[in-house]
């Protein structure tokens, strides 16, 4: 958990899941767990297939202290349903299945497989759930579990697990949780003193759902100048709409002081925009700063490129090295359009936070990714005998 305490936010544990950028990153080859047991977590998400590892230690099984060991991803697409994102995205799960099996000797009990809300919405919203079915029995056929369980995760559980996984408990009853995916957003928050009550906020519309509605009203005009246009008819149109209407339905603004926003966007503008608190997994901001941001994404890209960035930062006592490379993790997931789409789709949110009277504190949430896996794996043990 993080606490959202200032520019220099603090990690502690607290629930028993440990979430950091160090952790996040960790590549590291196989090691041995003597006394401890290991867990897995495979989401196939919209723009690809995540993996988390947990580990518990056996004497503290039943107490549910868990802490996340690794965190990798890989980029597939799936929401595009088309026959080679298909195919990557099998590649990518069954990869990533073999990893937790073979390098982490996790047995295939012990892990879970799920398809993310945003998976779901889109293929409703499409009539593509058939390649939903098409991928589980692809899936099960390579790795020869024919029972294997892939379900897609209900939208409430997921924001319900995500607000658990990712907002510590000293802010648990005040903070409204926006995870802005791929493919959807969705969160919430407890109104009601209890963690099994959440009041749900969610949008059809995500990052690449943004970009993609955006690309389709190019025609032959494929410019930069073109796409932002095309781009604030997306957001002014049906997405405002929703939006407005999701935002006053929820009422968060009169229960809420903090506005946390989680998802690949979050950490991208959290990652472009503060480089010089790359070490920070949540950074505080005003609407006005993600603002004047966007304005940079379209008329100076180049300034939040990776080597734009390290030539920028001249104070000795930033880390140089670890801004520079995750800006190049960002600049590598996420291009000038997606940035473009996603900070869009994050600022006509906040802007309905933006009161005249009540200001609401906002944060970007970098490492929120593992949030609701993580979650879900845990309750999943906790229910098993």
């Amino acid at each position: 958990m993080i606490k959202f305490y200032g520019k220099k936010c603090l990690l502690v544990l607290i629930g028993g899941i440990l979430l950091s950028g160090s952790l996040l990153a960790q590549t590291s080859a196989r090691k041995t767990y003597e006394a401890n047991v290991l867990y897995a977590g495979i989401e196939v998400g919209s723009k690809g297939v995540k993996l988390s590892v947990l580990e518990s230690a056996k004497t503290n099984k039943n107490t549910g202290n868990y802490k996340v060991v690794k965190d990798t991803s890989i980029n597939t697409d799936f929401i595009s349903f088309t026959e080679p994102t298909f195919q990557a995205t099998l590649k990518g799960l069954t990869t990533l299945y073999q990893i937790a099996k073979n390098r982490y000797d996790i047995p295939s009990e012990k892990i879970f497989t799920v398809f993310s809300s945003g998976v779901k919405v889109l293929a409703d919203k499409e009539s593509k759930n058939d390649w939903i079915i098409r991928m589980t029995d692809a899936f099960r056929q390579q790795i020869n579990e024919p029972n294997r369980e892939v379900r897609p995760v209900d939208v409430v559980e997921e924001a319900r697990l995500s607000h658990i996984g990712i907002v510590p408990a000293s802010r648990r009853y005040n903070t409204f949780l926006i995870d802005i995916g791929s493919g959807n957003t969705k969160g919430g928050y407890f109104p009601n003193g209890n963690t099994r009550d959440i009041k749900l906020f969610q949008l059809s519309w995500g990052t690449k759902s943004v970009t993609n509605e955006t690309d389709k009203r190019l025609a032959d005009d494929n410019t930069l100048q073109n796409f932002n246009k095309q781009l604030f008819r997306v957001l002014a149109g049906n997405a405002n709409e929703e939006i407005v209407y999701a935002v006053n339905a929820s009422g968060a603004y009169n229960m809420s002081d903090n506005i946390a926003f989680s998802g690949g966007i979050a950490w991208a503008v959290a990652t472009l925009m503060l480089p010089e608190m790359a070490e920070n997994p949540v950074v505080p901001v005003t609407y006005d700063d993600v603002l004047k941001f966007s304005e940079k994404l379209y008329s100076n890209y180049a300034s939040c490129t990776a080597e734009e960035i390290g030539k920028s930062l001249t104070d000795p006592a930033i880390d140089k090295e670890q801004a520079v490379g995750e800006a190049k993790k960002v600049n590598k997931v996420f291009d000038q359009k997606a940035m473009m789409s996603g900070t869009g789709l994050l600022l006509k949110i906040m802007r309905q936070f933006e009161g005249v009277y009540e200001k609401k504190q906002f944060f970007l949430v970098k490492n929120g990714q593992v949030g609701w896996i993580s979650a879900f794996v845990e309750e999943s043990i906790s229910k098993k005998p």
